[in-house]
Protein backbone atom coordinates (compact mmCIF):
# COMPACT_ATOMS: atom_id res chain seq x y z
CA UNK A 1 0.00 0.00 0.00
CA UNK A 2 1.26 3.21 -0.79
CA UNK A 3 3.02 5.49 1.79
CA UNK A 4 0.38 7.74 3.36
CA UNK A 5 0.18 10.93 0.99
CA UNK A 6 -0.35 14.63 2.55
CA UNK A 7 -3.87 16.04 2.21
CA UNK A 8 -5.01 19.43 1.55
CA UNK A 9 -8.49 21.35 1.10
CA UNK A 10 -10.33 23.69 0.20
CA UNK A 11 -13.86 25.36 0.72
CA UNK A 12 -16.21 27.82 -1.01
CA UNK A 13 -18.86 29.60 0.96
CA UNK A 14 -21.57 31.97 0.39
CA UNK A 15 -21.87 35.10 1.62
CA UNK A 16 -25.88 36.15 2.58
CA UNK A 17 -27.85 38.99 4.01
CA UNK A 18 -28.11 38.09 7.39
CA UNK A 19 -32.27 39.40 7.34
CA UNK A 20 -33.52 38.30 4.07
CA UNK A 21 -30.70 35.70 3.33
CA UNK A 22 -29.83 36.97 -0.10
CA UNK A 23 -26.21 36.89 -1.53
CA UNK A 24 -24.55 39.85 -0.77
CA UNK A 25 -21.55 41.52 -2.67
CA UNK A 26 -19.15 41.42 0.64
CA UNK A 27 -16.05 39.79 -0.23
CA UNK A 28 -13.62 42.01 0.23
CA UNK A 29 -14.81 43.43 3.17
CA UNK A 30 -15.01 39.67 4.82
CA UNK A 31 -11.22 39.13 3.42
CA UNK A 32 -9.82 42.31 4.92
CA UNK A 33 -11.55 41.28 8.53
CA UNK A 34 -10.45 37.65 8.20
CA UNK A 35 -6.90 38.89 7.25
CA UNK A 36 -6.85 40.50 10.96
CA UNK A 37 -7.23 37.10 11.89
CA UNK A 38 -4.24 35.73 10.11
CA UNK A 39 -6.38 33.76 7.31
CA UNK A 40 -5.75 34.79 3.94
CA UNK A 41 -9.27 33.65 1.93
CA UNK A 42 -9.56 33.84 -1.97
CA UNK A 43 -11.98 36.11 -3.53
CA UNK A 44 -14.26 33.97 -6.05
CA UNK A 45 -15.98 34.80 -9.20
CA UNK A 46 -18.56 36.61 -7.73
CA UNK A 47 -18.30 39.31 -4.71
CA UNK A 48 -20.39 36.88 -2.76
CA UNK A 49 -18.26 34.27 -2.34
CA UNK A 50 -15.10 33.66 -0.50
CA UNK A 51 -12.59 30.58 -0.70
CA UNK A 52 -10.40 29.06 2.36
CA UNK A 53 -7.50 26.73 2.46
CA UNK A 54 -6.04 24.67 4.76
CA UNK A 55 -2.25 23.74 5.50
CA UNK A 56 -1.02 20.91 3.57
CA UNK A 57 -1.69 18.26 6.74
CA UNK A 58 -1.02 14.29 6.99
CA UNK A 59 -3.58 13.30 8.98
CA UNK A 60 -7.40 13.98 9.14
CA UNK A 61 -7.21 15.57 12.95
CA UNK A 62 -4.79 18.03 10.96
CA UNK A 63 -7.46 18.86 8.43
CA UNK A 64 -9.98 18.85 11.47
CA UNK A 65 -8.26 21.45 13.35
CA UNK A 66 -7.74 23.52 10.05
CA UNK A 67 -11.33 23.55 8.71
CA UNK A 68 -12.59 24.60 12.76
CA UNK A 69 -10.64 27.46 12.39
CA UNK A 70 -10.64 28.69 8.61
CA UNK A 71 -15.04 28.50 9.28
CA UNK A 72 -14.95 29.98 12.29
CA UNK A 73 -12.61 32.79 11.53
CA UNK A 74 -14.81 33.36 7.57
CA UNK A 75 -17.48 33.59 10.04
CA UNK A 76 -16.22 35.66 12.52
CA UNK A 77 -15.56 37.94 9.39
CA UNK A 78 -18.45 37.78 7.62
CA UNK A 79 -20.65 39.23 10.82
CA UNK A 80 -18.13 41.81 11.12
CA UNK A 81 -18.93 42.86 7.52
CA UNK A 82 -22.54 42.64 8.05
CA UNK A 83 -22.84 39.43 6.43
CA UNK A 84 -23.50 35.74 7.15
CA UNK A 85 -21.53 32.68 5.80
CA UNK A 86 -23.33 29.22 4.18
CA UNK A 87 -21.76 26.11 3.78
CA UNK A 88 -24.29 25.87 0.85
CA UNK A 89 -23.78 25.07 -2.89
CA UNK A 90 -26.11 27.35 -4.49
CA UNK A 91 -27.88 30.39 -2.65
CA UNK A 92 -31.42 28.95 -1.29
CA UNK A 93 -32.65 32.83 -1.97
CA UNK A 94 -31.64 34.75 -4.95
CA UNK A 95 -32.41 37.73 -6.20
CA UNK A 96 -31.66 38.42 -10.20
CA UNK A 97 -27.81 37.39 -10.96
CA UNK A 98 -24.41 37.95 -9.18
CA UNK A 99 -21.87 40.72 -9.17
CA UNK A 100 -18.60 39.88 -10.69
CA UNK A 101 -15.63 40.28 -8.40
CA UNK A 102 -13.66 43.61 -9.79
CA UNK A 103 -10.92 41.44 -11.08
CA UNK A 104 -9.77 42.05 -14.70
CA UNK A 105 -9.37 38.29 -15.37
CA UNK A 106 -12.91 37.97 -13.99
CA UNK A 107 -14.11 40.62 -15.84
CA UNK A 108 -12.52 38.70 -18.77
CA UNK A 109 -14.48 35.63 -17.84
CA UNK A 110 -17.74 37.22 -17.63
CA UNK A 111 -17.77 39.09 -20.81
CA UNK A 112 -17.23 35.66 -22.68
CA UNK A 113 -19.14 33.62 -21.14
CA UNK A 114 -22.70 35.99 -20.23
CA UNK A 115 -24.79 34.66 -18.14
CA UNK A 116 -22.91 31.54 -17.62
CA UNK A 117 -20.60 33.64 -14.91
CA UNK A 118 -23.00 36.01 -14.04
CA UNK A 119 -25.60 32.85 -12.68
CA UNK A 120 -22.42 31.29 -11.15
CA UNK A 121 -22.72 31.48 -7.38
CA UNK A 122 -22.22 28.08 -6.73
CA UNK A 123 -19.31 26.60 -4.21
CA UNK A 124 -18.07 23.30 -4.40
CA UNK A 125 -14.68 21.36 -1.99
CA UNK A 126 -11.91 20.45 -3.25
CA UNK A 127 -9.46 17.82 -1.82
CA UNK A 128 -6.24 17.50 -2.71
CA UNK A 129 -4.12 14.49 -2.36
CA UNK A 130 0.19 14.12 -3.03
CA UNK A 131 1.07 12.48 -6.30
CA UNK A 132 4.82 11.50 -6.91
CA UNK A 133 4.27 12.51 -9.94
CA UNK A 134 2.03 14.32 -12.58
CA UNK A 135 1.62 11.18 -14.86
CA UNK A 136 0.75 9.36 -12.05
CA UNK A 137 -2.25 12.07 -11.27
CA UNK A 138 -3.37 11.87 -14.61
CA UNK A 139 -3.76 7.69 -14.39
CA UNK A 140 -5.30 8.08 -11.33
CA UNK A 141 -7.44 10.44 -12.72
CA UNK A 142 -8.50 8.18 -15.66
CA UNK A 143 -9.63 5.08 -12.81
CA UNK A 144 -11.49 7.86 -10.63
CA UNK A 145 -13.65 8.53 -13.47
CA UNK A 146 -16.38 6.20 -12.62
CA UNK A 147 -16.65 6.74 -9.14
CA UNK A 148 -17.06 10.75 -9.22
CA UNK A 149 -20.69 10.23 -9.18
CA UNK A 150 -20.57 8.93 -6.14
CA UNK A 151 -18.80 11.14 -4.78
CA UNK A 152 -21.31 14.05 -5.96
CA UNK A 153 -23.89 12.35 -4.15
CA UNK A 154 -22.39 11.87 -1.00
CA UNK A 155 -21.43 15.26 -1.15
CA UNK A 156 -24.84 16.95 -2.48
CA UNK A 157 -25.47 20.33 -0.58
CA UNK A 158 -27.31 22.02 -3.19
CA UNK A 159 -31.58 21.08 -3.03
CA UNK A 160 -32.78 24.34 -2.50
CA UNK A 161 -32.82 26.84 -4.98
CA UNK A 162 -34.41 30.59 -5.59
CA UNK A 163 -36.96 29.90 -2.74
CA UNK A 164 -37.98 26.43 -4.34
CA UNK A 165 -36.67 22.84 -3.80
CA UNK A 166 -35.01 22.07 -7.55
CA UNK A 167 -36.05 18.45 -7.56
CA UNK A 168 -31.90 17.72 -7.17
CA UNK A 169 -29.86 16.92 -4.38
CA UNK A 170 -26.95 18.75 -6.20
CA UNK A 171 -28.61 21.42 -8.59
CA UNK A 172 -25.09 23.18 -8.13
CA UNK A 173 -23.97 20.28 -10.59
CA UNK A 174 -26.49 21.16 -13.01
CA UNK A 175 -25.62 24.58 -12.80
CA UNK A 176 -21.97 24.11 -12.89
CA UNK A 177 -22.37 21.56 -15.60
CA UNK A 178 -23.23 24.70 -18.12
CA UNK A 179 -19.24 25.59 -18.37
CA UNK A 180 -17.75 24.27 -21.40
CA UNK A 181 -14.44 22.86 -19.55
CA UNK A 182 -16.60 21.33 -16.31
CA UNK A 183 -18.01 18.06 -15.22
CA UNK A 184 -15.75 14.95 -15.55
CA UNK A 185 -12.12 15.16 -17.52
CA UNK A 186 -11.58 12.68 -20.89
CA UNK A 187 -10.20 9.67 -20.36
CA UNK A 188 -6.32 10.61 -21.38
CA UNK A 189 -3.39 8.02 -22.36
CA UNK A 190 -0.65 10.70 -20.94
CA UNK A 191 0.15 13.97 -19.59
CA UNK A 192 1.13 15.36 -23.20
CA UNK A 193 -2.59 14.18 -24.63
CA UNK A 194 -3.57 15.98 -20.93
CA UNK A 195 -1.64 19.22 -22.11
CA UNK A 196 -2.60 18.69 -25.73
CA UNK A 197 -6.75 19.21 -24.79
CA UNK A 198 -6.12 21.96 -22.51
CA UNK A 199 -4.96 23.91 -25.09
CA UNK A 200 -7.01 23.14 -28.04
CA UNK A 201 -9.76 24.29 -25.78
CA UNK A 202 -7.84 27.33 -25.15
CA UNK A 203 -7.28 27.93 -28.71
CA UNK A 204 -11.28 27.27 -29.47
CA UNK A 205 -11.91 29.86 -26.38
CA UNK A 206 -13.88 27.05 -24.51
CA UNK A 207 -10.86 28.19 -21.67
CA UNK A 208 -9.74 31.31 -20.88
CA UNK A 209 -6.60 29.58 -19.60
CA UNK A 210 -5.25 27.10 -16.64
CA UNK A 211 -7.14 28.47 -14.18
CA UNK A 212 -10.12 27.31 -15.74
CA UNK A 213 -9.38 23.72 -15.98
CA UNK A 214 -12.94 22.57 -14.33
CA UNK A 215 -12.74 19.40 -14.82
CA UNK A 216 -14.01 17.42 -11.49
CA UNK A 217 -10.60 15.95 -11.28
CA UNK A 218 -7.64 17.25 -12.43
CA UNK A 219 -3.41 17.12 -11.81
CA UNK A 220 -3.12 20.40 -9.96
CA UNK A 221 -1.34 23.54 -12.09
CA UNK A 222 0.03 24.93 -8.59
CA UNK A 223 1.03 21.29 -6.21
CA UNK A 224 1.99 18.14 -7.07
CA UNK A 225 -1.21 16.83 -6.07
CA UNK A 226 -4.38 15.18 -7.71
CA UNK A 227 -6.85 17.67 -7.40
CA UNK A 228 -10.84 16.02 -6.41
CA UNK A 229 -13.60 18.64 -7.50
CA UNK A 230 -16.40 17.31 -7.53
CA UNK A 231 -17.97 18.14 -4.30
CA UNK A 232 -20.77 20.04 -2.99
CA UNK A 233 -18.79 22.12 -0.47
CA UNK A 234 -20.41 19.63 2.19
CA UNK A 235 -22.93 21.22 4.93
CA UNK A 236 -20.81 20.59 8.07
CA UNK A 237 -16.92 20.01 9.15
CA UNK A 238 -17.48 16.36 10.03
CA UNK A 239 -18.89 16.22 6.21
CA UNK A 240 -16.03 17.30 4.78
CA UNK A 241 -13.56 15.47 6.74
CA UNK A 242 -15.48 12.50 5.84
CA UNK A 243 -15.53 13.07 1.82
CA UNK A 244 -11.98 13.97 2.55
CA UNK A 245 -10.90 10.61 4.09
CA UNK A 246 -13.11 8.52 1.21
CA UNK A 247 -11.15 10.87 -1.55
CA UNK A 248 -7.57 9.91 -0.21
CA UNK A 249 -8.32 6.32 0.22
CA UNK A 250 -10.15 5.92 -3.19
CA UNK A 251 -6.74 7.81 -4.53
CA UNK A 252 -4.47 5.72 -2.67
CA UNK A 253 -6.09 2.71 -3.55
CA UNK A 254 -6.44 3.50 -7.57
CA UNK A 255 -2.73 4.45 -7.66
CA UNK A 256 -1.75 0.73 -6.26
CA UNK A 257 -4.43 -0.44 -8.83
CA UNK A 258 -2.29 1.57 -11.34
CA UNK A 259 1.15 0.32 -10.17
CA UNK A 260 -0.14 -2.97 -10.61
CA UNK A 261 -2.18 -2.62 -13.81
CA UNK A 262 -5.59 -3.57 -13.09
CA UNK A 263 -8.11 -3.79 -15.42
CA UNK A 264 -10.27 -0.89 -16.03
CA UNK A 265 -13.72 -0.95 -16.55
CA UNK A 266 -15.20 0.12 -19.98
CA UNK A 267 -17.01 3.78 -19.49
CA UNK A 268 -18.75 4.94 -22.11
CA UNK A 269 -19.30 8.91 -22.17
CA UNK A 270 -23.39 8.42 -22.18
CA UNK A 271 -23.22 6.33 -19.29
CA UNK A 272 -20.96 8.40 -17.06
CA UNK A 273 -23.08 11.49 -17.95
CA UNK A 274 -26.53 9.31 -16.84
CA UNK A 275 -24.43 8.67 -13.71
CA UNK A 276 -23.96 11.95 -12.64
CA UNK A 277 -27.58 13.02 -13.55
CA UNK A 278 -28.59 10.60 -11.57
CA UNK A 279 -26.34 11.35 -8.37
CA UNK A 280 -27.44 14.71 -8.75
CA UNK A 281 -31.02 14.24 -8.86
CA UNK A 282 -30.89 11.49 -6.09
CA UNK A 283 -27.94 12.11 -4.34
CA UNK A 284 -27.28 10.27 -1.25
CA UNK A 285 -30.65 8.35 -0.37
CA UNK A 286 -31.77 7.57 -3.84
CA UNK A 287 -30.01 5.63 -6.40
CA UNK A 288 -26.89 5.75 -8.48
CA UNK A 289 -25.71 3.98 -11.89
CA UNK A 290 -23.31 0.76 -11.45
CA UNK A 291 -20.65 1.99 -13.93
CA UNK A 292 -18.41 -1.01 -13.03
CA UNK A 293 -21.19 -4.11 -13.91
CA UNK A 294 -24.63 -3.52 -15.01
CA UNK A 295 -24.66 -0.06 -15.25
CA UNK A 296 -28.27 -0.34 -13.96
CA UNK A 297 -29.60 2.06 -10.86
CA UNK A 298 -28.72 0.78 -7.38
CA UNK A 299 -29.48 2.38 -4.00
CA UNK A 300 -26.48 4.66 -3.41
CA UNK A 301 -25.28 3.84 -0.02
CA UNK A 302 -25.31 0.42 -1.20
CA UNK A 303 -22.75 1.55 -3.69
CA UNK A 304 -20.83 3.47 -1.39
CA UNK A 305 -20.73 0.52 0.87
CA UNK A 306 -18.67 -1.06 -2.43
CA UNK A 307 -16.59 1.64 -2.09
CA UNK A 308 -15.60 1.51 1.15
CA UNK A 309 -15.00 -1.91 1.27
CA UNK A 310 -12.63 -1.70 -2.05
CA UNK A 311 -10.35 0.83 -0.22
CA UNK A 312 -10.54 -0.49 3.20
CA UNK A 313 -6.65 -0.92 2.88
CA UNK A 314 -5.95 1.70 2.07
CA UNK A 315 -8.13 3.42 5.39
CA UNK A 316 -6.32 0.78 7.47
CA UNK A 317 -3.20 2.00 6.40
CA UNK A 318 -3.57 5.92 6.95
CA UNK A 319 -5.69 4.56 10.44
CA UNK A 320 -9.12 6.27 8.91
CA UNK A 321 -11.43 3.05 9.18
CA UNK A 322 -13.22 3.69 11.90
CA UNK A 323 -13.70 7.80 11.25
CA UNK A 324 -15.15 6.23 7.83
CA UNK A 325 -17.77 3.79 9.59
CA UNK A 326 -18.37 5.85 12.27
CA UNK A 327 -19.00 9.31 9.76
CA UNK A 328 -20.94 7.08 7.33
CA UNK A 329 -23.56 6.13 10.62
CA UNK A 330 -23.75 9.77 11.08
CA UNK A 331 -25.21 10.14 8.09
CA UNK A 332 -27.16 7.31 8.03
CA UNK A 333 -29.07 8.76 11.24
CA UNK A 334 -28.75 12.58 10.02
CA UNK A 335 -28.04 12.58 6.04
CA UNK A 336 -25.99 15.03 4.01
CA UNK A 337 -26.66 18.53 3.30
CA UNK A 338 -28.86 17.94 0.78
CA UNK A 339 -31.11 15.95 2.57
CA UNK A 340 -31.00 18.21 5.80
CA UNK A 341 -32.09 21.20 3.58
CA UNK A 342 -35.18 19.10 2.40
CA UNK A 343 -36.35 18.28 5.47
CA UNK A 344 -36.09 21.88 7.06
CA UNK A 345 -37.73 22.99 3.55
CA UNK A 346 -40.89 20.79 3.90
CA UNK A 347 -41.19 21.74 7.27
CA UNK A 348 -43.26 24.93 6.38
CA UNK A 349 -42.16 25.80 2.86
CA UNK A 350 -40.15 29.03 3.93
CA UNK A 351 -36.37 29.56 2.76
CA UNK A 352 -35.30 31.17 6.24
CA UNK A 353 -35.96 27.68 7.77
CA UNK A 354 -33.08 26.24 4.81
CA UNK A 355 -30.92 29.03 5.68
CA UNK A 356 -30.99 29.09 9.52
CA UNK A 357 -30.58 25.53 9.13
CA UNK A 358 -27.42 25.57 7.30
CA UNK A 359 -26.22 28.42 9.31
CA UNK A 360 -25.80 26.46 12.71
CA UNK A 361 -24.28 23.24 10.40
CA UNK A 362 -21.46 25.78 9.00
CA UNK A 363 -20.79 26.20 12.41
CA UNK A 364 -21.45 22.69 13.89
CA UNK A 365 -18.30 20.93 15.60
CA UNK A 366 -16.55 24.66 16.33
CA UNK A 367 -16.60 26.52 19.80
CA UNK A 368 -20.20 26.61 20.92
CA UNK A 369 -21.84 25.30 17.92
CA UNK A 370 -24.00 21.79 17.98
CA UNK A 371 -26.38 21.22 15.49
Amino acid sequence: MTTHPTIGVEEEFLLVDPGTGEPVALNRAVADHAATDGVQLQLELTSCQVETATAVSSNLAEIRDHLVRLRTVAARAAEASGARLLAVAVPPAVPHDFPITDNPRYHQIAERFGMVASEQGVCGAHVHVAMPTREAAIRVSNRLRPWLPLLLAVTANSAIYRSADSGYASWRHMLWARWPSAGPPPHFESADEYDAVVAMMQRSGAMLDDGMIYWDVRPSAAFPTIEVRVADVPATIADTVLFTALVRGTVMTLLDDERSRAGLPHLSPLALRAAYWRSARDGLDGMAVDLFESHAPVPARELLDRLVEHITPALTAVGDTELVRDELARLDAQGNGAIRQQASWRRRHEVLDVIEDAAAATLAGTSGQGE
